[in-house]
This record gives structure tokens, sequence and C-alpha cells, in this order.
């Protein structure tokens, strides 16, 4: 084996960003000119994260081949500005799935298929296959959960045992918490210290320590963790909680990250370049250190966890107005707003004042209305409109029910027995449904869309050069959805004065919908998923451009 591997684990608590630091670990490499792949491993038994409700663990992240993943495929498809895929990221009923599926098919040939060596060499299979597919010389890979959790110990085994048969090309970095209790006012390293010690009961030695806290580690506190940890202090690193999080991999260069890694790695640098993304830090801070220029409403229905609220059921989303934001110049205000309270209320309470409007991906009836209503409050009060997937399918039926006079007008997913279905099931997603066939089923991944000149959208994408084929006017966006715009009423539409600037090439699906200028600033809904394909240094132009009439606007 000649690829290095770099195992990165988390410790004390959920949550400490390991993500983060796996995609700096990443970044820092790929810009000293080393080939990388980032890989995360969950622990969950799904398949994929496609049927997990958002609010349990987040936004999924959608890929170009369609894979859906955890969010910290998107961290890495940010941070290196390159697409992950199904290569990049592997869950325990993956590995269960293929393993169990090999033994009914005799590929054990009679043996006793058991968790070890079958599990764990098909875990190192993947693996193996990620690095081969990306030729890489170094891979990332991201172990999911805590340490001593029993549900991630077949990982850690895979990497013991790869360890073992290779050794001096795997290495094994830890991202643990340091609290400082507000009741004693000094930072506790005996967390970390019990994590590690968690590690090396598994017969895992570490080679970096990560220390997330609050504030930057000291030299005391260093020397403990070094004393007791089994490591040079020059090995263990501070990642304190930071304003802007792109400024990470940067903090950690700045303590020796990157040379260590060359030294044990023993891989030769060959380029170094940081120049655009010190830019982009410097850019984020002034921009976070303004004062808002614009307040952006997003009418959504999965912000509420019990009695706390969450970003990460739409990080994505959250994300691509921050990269919007960030080439602008200026800052902007996200106003979380529940769709229920919306249906509940009315659209005014909640929505008089914004400068924009957007309701993204949804699923299902609870909230519905709602979305619906702010829908027609922004076409009727000349708030810029952006609506994602479910988003544009609403608007569809807000303006069926306002224009066309079609009160009783809905989406089938809502209301099956609507005589004006105007957002219907795709037919082949019918069958499937009936069967229960639910996973990994809908409409994904990357599609092709041919946009009609003189419309806003040929506009935007002309404008930024998104085009994938400008002569042809061929755009790709990423897909999630089992329903579409019902083609049977296009006419009716268009009529009304509703503009469908962009169709799918194959099968002449209604990808975008718009009003023209001189009806509205900004009325736009995609079917398309534009937040997934934003990133800091590529924010894309949907966002932009439906920003930068907000700001006019105000």
């Amino acid at each position: 084996m000649n690829t290095k591997f770099i195992f990165v684990s988390g410790g004390v608590i959920s949550g400490i960003g390991k993500g983060v630091v796996s995609a700096s670990i990443s970044f820092i490499l790929k810009r000293l000119g080393i080939r990388v792949v980032p890989i995360k491993c969950e622990n969950y038994l799904n398949v994929d994260a496609g049927t997990i409700n958002p609010i349990e663990h987040g936004d999924v992240f959608l890929c170009a081949d369609g894979t859906e993943a955890d969010m910290d495929l998107g961290t890495y498809e940010k941070f290196l500005g390159e697409e992950m895929g199904r290569i990049n990221f592997i869950t325990l009923g993956q590995i269960y799935k293929t393993v169990i599926d090999r033994e009914r098919q005799f590929g054990y040939e009679g043996e006793d298929v058991e968790a070890i060596p079958h599990i764990t060499d098909e875990i190192q299979r993947r693996w193996l296959e990620a690095v081969k597919e990306k030729k890489a010389e170094v891979a990332v890979v991201e172990l999911g959960g805590t340490v001593g959790e029993y549900q991630n110990v077949l990982y850690y085994e895979a990497a013991r045992i790869l360890a073992l048969k290779n050794p001096g090309k795997v290495f094994f970095a830890h991202v643990a918490y340091m609290p400082i209790p507000k009741h004693l006012g000094e930072p506790k390293t005996k967390p970390i210290q019990l994590s590690v010690k968690s590690l090396n009961s598994m017969g895992i030695q570490l080679d970096f320590l990560i220390v997330r806290s609050e504030k930057p580690i000291d030299k005391r506190r260093k020397e403990r963790l070094a004393l007791f940890c089994n490591l040079y202090p020059e090995d263990i690193f501070s990642s304190p909680d930071m304003e802007v999080v792109y400024e990470v991999p940067l903090y950690l260069l700045k303590q020796g990250l990157g040379e260590r890694l060359i030294k044990k790695l023993n891989v030769s640098r060959k380029t170094e370049d940081f120049s655009d993304w010190q830019s982009l830090v410097k850019k984020v801070k002034k921009v976070k250190a303004a004062k808002p220029a614009a307040k952006i409403a997003i009418v959504g229905k999965y912000f509420k966890t019990g009695e706390y609220e969450l970003r990460d059921a739409y990080a994505a989303l959250f994300d691509a107005i921050d990269h919007a934001s960030f080439v602008l110049g200026k800052k902007v205000e996200t106003v979380w707003v529940d769709a229920e309270k919306v249906e509940k209320e009315g659209p005014d309470k909640f929505l008089k004042g914004v400068q924009g409007v957007i309701v993204p991906i949804g699923w299902g009836e609870r909230g519905a209305e709602g979305m619906i209503k702010a829908a027609s409050y922004a076409r009727e009060e000349k708030i810029p409109y952006l609506g994602l997937c479910y988003g544009m399918q609403l608007a569809i039926v807000a303006f069926a029910r306002d224009v066309l006079g079609w009160k009783e007008a809905n989406t089938e997913e809502n209301d099956p027995n609507t005589p004006y279905p105007v957002i219907h099931f795709i037919p082949e997603q019918k069958e499937l449904v009936k069967k229960r066939a639910y996973g990994g089923t809908m409409r994904l991944g990357n599609w092709k869309a041919k946009v009609k000149k003189g419309t806003l959208a040929w506009e935007i994408y002309e404008k930024h050069g998104w085009f994938e084929d400008k002569e042809k006017g061929i755009i790709v966006e990423r897909h999630r959805h089992r329903y579409e715009f019902n083609n049977q009423y296009s006419k009716d539409f268009e009529k009304a004065g509703l503009v469908i600037s962009a169709r799918s090439v194959d099968e002449d699906l209604v990808e975008i919908i718009e009003l023209p200028e001189g009806k509205h600033p900004f009325y736009f809904g995609t079917q398309g998923h534009p937040e997934y394909r934003s990133t800091p240094l590529n924010p894309h132009p949907v966002f932009v451009e439906f920003l930068q009439v907000a700001l006019n606007l105000k």
C-alpha cells in the first residue's frame, strides 16, 4: 500500500468539529500539492442519509452523483472546491448490506461470516476503492461519532488492522473537547485524557491531537496533555471557537500543522499557495463585522428540535447565502420563520419589512399552507422571492390559486384528490412509492436543463459563466424530489404571465419558473438545488443575484 492514511476521530462530545478539521487537513495537503481524498464513515445502519429526518441528523448533503450524504461532505466540497460522491461516504448500513448480500450469494464459500475479519475487510475495501479511484497519495478518513461508543468500534478495528499491516503509513488524529467550567475558570484536560485512554485501549496511539475549546490552549495545558497522552508537544494543536470557520485551516497552519504533516507522512511538498483563502477570510471578517444591509426570511419547517432551534436542517442554504453575501461584501441577516405559524397567523406578521423571502426544500403537508401564503405574499408585495424545489412547487400552487383562480389547486403530495394537480408525481415514482421503495429512488443528482434566452435565468447563468454549454443554453443543477410541475397546465400558466424559463433536456420537465422583470423585481423558482453547488470561492449566481436585488431594494 503506497497511500498514507490519516484517521480523524472525535472525543468527549459529539458535534465537536471533526468534519471541519478533516476538511482543513485535506485542504492543507491539497494546497501543498498532495493528492488527497476525504472519506466520511457514518455509524448508522441507514444505507444513506436520504431517509433520515433532517431534524434528527441535519441537512442531507446532495452530491452530484446522487449520493444523499452527511453534511460533512458539503464541508469537504466547500474547503476543497471539488465534488464529493459515493466513494467519499460510507455507512455501516452499506457495509453490513454488502457483506450480507455477499453471504447470501455464497461469496464466502461456507465460512462463518463474522464482524472481524469480514466487516472490517469490507470497510478497508471501501477505503482503498476511494483511494484507487482518486489516485490519492493521502486519504483523510473521518470516523463518525465519539470515541467510546459501541457503534463505531468496527471502524476503529479496521483502522488498527490497516495500521498493523502497513507500518509507517497509517496515522491517527484526535479532535477532542477541553471544557472551561465557569465555576472553575480554568481549562480541564481530564476529559481529553480519558478519551485518548479509550483510543489506547483499542490499540491506537495518536500522532496528532487537536484540542477544541472556547479559547486557545496554553503552554501549561499542552504540556499536561503531551505527558498524559504520550505525545510530543509539537503534535498538539489548538482549535478554539472561531468567528469564521474558513479560518480554521489557516489557524492550524500557523501552529505548524503543515510542516508536521509533511514530515510525519514523509510526502513531498509540491506547491504552497493559500493567498486566495487568506483573502477570503479577510473579506468574510469584514462582512461579519458590518451592520446587516438586508433581512432575508427563510420560511421553513425543520427549525425546531424539542425546546431548541437548529441551523443544521438547512445548513447548505445558510452557507449559500453567506457565500453570496461575501462576494457582494454585504452582511445579510437571516430570519427563521416557522411555516406553521405563517399558516395560522398570516404572513404579514412575519414577513413585513424583510427584503427577501426564501422557501426551501420540504416534504409533506405540515406547514405547506404557510409556505404557499409566503409565496403569495412575496409575489403580491413585490418582495424578492426564491423558491427551492418544494419552494418552487408551492409558488406554482400559489400562482394557480391567486392568478388562475383555481382555489383548490394543490400538489398531489398534499392532496391526492385535488381537481387541479398542478404539481404531480413523476410517473415512474408512483410505482416506487406503492412498493415503499423510498431510499435512493428519487430524481437525484445532476440533471441538465435548457434555459430560454431573454429570461432572468439566462441572464443570471450568462453573467456568471455558469452555463455547461452556453451555445445550447445548457445548465446543470442537483435534484432531489419525486414531484414535478404538471405539464398539462403549462399553457394556462404561461397565458397568465408565468414564465417557464428552463426545461430538462431529456424529459422536457419544468426546471425554472419566474415572473417578468416588469411584473416583479425578482420572483424565481428552481426545481434544482443550487445551494448544494455553492462554495465560498465560487458562490452560486442564483443566490448572488437574489441578494443583489434584495440589497438594491433596501
